[in-house]
């Protein structure tokens, strides 16, 4: 059985290109450094020279192409090119990055091994009260549905299907984008998608469910869709002349801080704050995506708003 691939980066785990080549020695040190993992304190430390803070970042090794490790053990991905952009504009840090799993970086960053980490995380209000969370968020998890390529008329936002009472591939509960729904259904009174629980995290006969017309669509994220049957080594490549998608939303994605990294974390909304004015992060989403994926954020929404 084929097994789709779910890039969980932004979805509730516990409870799922090329690099920006940065100006100056700091980029260097920071891309060259894999094994900077022996910081035991929460606290940014001071280098010998200058004065400088050291700052430990985690990042995950294999969420492409948000964050991860290159075949020559280097840091990429979206959110590790932005972090580097935040280091060029702070001269008192400087950045050391860690490629890893989604376990050490979340055990890490709040023990005080590391003092950011970052991995396409949404904001949970149980996340809140372990991690530091900034104003800011670095960018964006798309989600949307999945359906057949016939229906692309039809479904050309979720309200649309929604209207047209298209049935949706179960959801479980404990999966983050089963509330994305439920709020949309809260919102839309009007417009109601039925929701049903699933017993599975990840359904993977899910494609062909749409295709054999037990559902109409699946809820999904893009990147995974992209992964999965845009892809030309995609598990369901095969399909991709069959399958369509639309993009809903997107959910924001954080840098997590250590708790006793408040500092740190006000340091990065300033430089956050001047590269979303000079069109960095543009920049860089159309680098790493293709598309700028921070529009799909609902407008004015602040830290801790329902999606």
């Amino acid at each position: 059985m084929r097994k789709i691939r779910i890039f969980a980066g932004t979805i509730l785990t516990a409870a799922m290109a090329l690099s920006l080549t940065a100006c100056g020695s700091k980029a260097a040190a920071a891309g060259a450094d894999k094994a900077s993992t022996t910081a035991s304190t929460s606290q940014s430390e001071e280098t010998s020279e200058g004065g400088v803070k050291i700052v430990e970042v985690a990042h995950t090794n294999y969420y492409k192409p948000y964050d991860f490790e290159t075949e020559d053990g280097q840091s990429d991905g979206y959110e590790v090119a932005v972090l580097k952009a935040v280091d060029e504009l702070l001269e008192d840090y400087e950045f050391h990055y860690t490629p890893t799993t989604d376990d050490d970086l979340l055990i890490g960053v709040e023990s005080g091994k590391y003092d950011v980490g970052t991995k396409g995380v949404w904001w949970t209000e149980a996340r809140s009260k372990t991690y530091v969370f900034p104003e800011n968020y670095i960018g964006a998890s798309v989600i949307g549905i999945t359906y057949r390529a016939e229906d692309a008329d039809k479904y050309t936002d979720l309200e649309a299907f929604a209207k047209s009472g298209g049935k949706l591939v179960p959801i479980a509960p404990q999966n983050a984008q089963y509330n994305i729904v439920e709020n949309f259904n809260n919102n839309h009174p009007d417009s109601q998608i039925q929701l049903d629980a699933s017993d599975q995290f990840e359904i993977s006969d899910a494609y062909q469910w749409i295709l054999e017309g037990r559902y109409d669509a699946y809820f999904n994220i893009k990147t995974s869709f992209e992964a999965n049957v845009v892809a030309e080594d995609g598990e369901y490549h095969d399909l991709a002349d069959k399958l369509g998608y639309t993009a809903y939303e997107g959910i924001p994605t954080w840098p997590l801080f250590n708790r006793d990294n408040q500092e740190l974390a006000d340091k990065y909304d300033e430089a956050i704050e001047k590269l979303k004015a000079d069109g960095t992060l543009e920049k860089l989403s159309q680098q790493y995506f293709g598309e700028d994926i921070l529009k799909y954020v609902p407008e004015g929404y602040k830290k801790g708003d329902v999606l």
